[in-house]
Formats: structure tokens, C-alpha cells, sequence
């Protein structure tokens, strides 16, 4: 998210999560003032290959409840943020795939992050608009809760819901760029759209 009124206008249709970029080179560079949202929503604030100091300085400013780690962090900078951050903030770490994933690489990872989220290799660490082979997991057997991301569109709903349909522990649909008219401004038509097939 980037611009405040359609912040508000998304907010109003009260998603689990809202996602601000601190990485400069994005499109979707957030550096504005978060307005005042539901308690509800958990604002996730998204790096690259940031340092720990920053990361804390954006979760005080921003109030953030959520980080969201895009770049090759290993599982020593996890551990070392997981440290610095208040308890309650959450970890999502982030993992590219493509048509192929060696699962062993997380279990690092598994004590120091609250939720994994996979994600399309890309030129960009994000926003693609591209999917990746979702059948890639059904060889993934960690209980960890996952975010399903990459590229979901109106027209990837149906798969997604034969993807929630397996027994995955999937968390949480991270959508981006197909509900977008520009980058960090979302379609309320689509989005709500979007809410239509998932929210009870």
C-alpha cells in the first residue's frame, strides 16, 4: 500500500494484514505516514537485505506488527532481529521459488520466524505478477503456517482453492500486483472481488 486514501478505502473492507515497502528501489516505496487503521489489521512493514537497526527504527515509527524479510537474510540476522524485536511482532520470512524447491533450506529458519511466505523468482525480490508451480508443495512437510504468494490474480482464485484444499498449513493469500491499477494503488473492484471467494 502507498497512497492514504486508498489505504483508508482497502482498510474499510478490513484485511488480515496491510503491507507497506521500506525498500527505495520499489515502485511501491512506502515513505509517508501510515494513517489510523482498524486494530484488526496488522500492518506488516516489507525489507530487502535491510539492517536490523533499520528495521527496528520502521517498526517503532510505523508501529508496525508484522516483518516481512524479501531478500537473502540468513537465519543468524532472523535470529538476531527475533532478539531486538518486542515479542509479539511477527517474522515472515520470505522464499523464492521457481519450478523446483529444496524444503530442507528452511528448517533454519523454522524456530526463529512466526510464518514462511513463497513466493515467484523474479527479476525483482516481489510484485512480479507472475505465478510459480504451486504443485512444488505438495513436497512441503514442515508444520511451519505459510503465506501463499506470486502472482495471484482474479483468475488464479480457483486454483488457490483447490491449493487450500490440500493438506498445507496454509496461513494467509498475499496478493499484490493483479489488483493493481499502478504500482501500490489497488482496485477496490478487484479486491472486493477477492473477499467475495475467501471471507465466511
Amino acid at each position: 500500500m502507498k497512497y492514504p486514501d486508498n489505504i483508508l478505502e482497502v482498510a474499510a473492507m478490513l484485511p488480515d494484514y496491510m503491507g507497506f515497502i521500506f525498500w527505495e528501489k520499489s515502485a511501491r516505496y512506502f515513505d509517508g505516514v501510515i494513517p489510523e487503521l482498524p486494530k484488526s489489521i496488522k500492518k506488516v512493514g516489507v525489507f530487502v537485505n535491510e539492517t536490523a537497526a533499520i528495521i527496528n527504527e520502521k517498526v517503532a515509527k510505523h508501529d508496525l506488527q508484522a516483518v516481512q524479510l524479501h531478500g537473502k537474510e540468513s537465519a543468524s540476522f532472523c535470529e538476531t532481529l527475533r532478539n531486538q524485536l518486542p515479542k509479539d511482532i511477527q517474522i515472515i520470512k520470505v522464499f523464492s521459488i521457481q519450478d523446483e524447491f529444496d524444503f530442507s533450506t528452511l528448517e533454519p529458519f523454522e524456530s526463529l520466524c512466526d510464518y514462511f511466505l513463497f513466493d515467484t523468482k523474479g527479476k525483482l525480490p516481489g510484485g512480479n505478477g507472475t505465478t510459480f508451480d504451486w504443485k512444488v508443495l505438495e513436497n512441503y512437510t514442515s508444520t511451519k503456517p505459510f503465506f501463499l504468494s506470486g502472482g495471484i490474480g482474479v483468475e488464479e482464485l480457483e486454483a488457490v482453492k483447490q491449493i487450500l484444499k490440500m493438506n498445507l498449513p496454509v496461513y494467509a493469500i498475499d496478493v499484490n500486483s493483479k489488483f493493481e491499477t499502478a504500482p501500490g494503488l489497488k482496485n477496490i473492484k478487484l479486491v472486493t472481488e477477492l473477499q467475495r471467494n475467501f471471507k465466511p
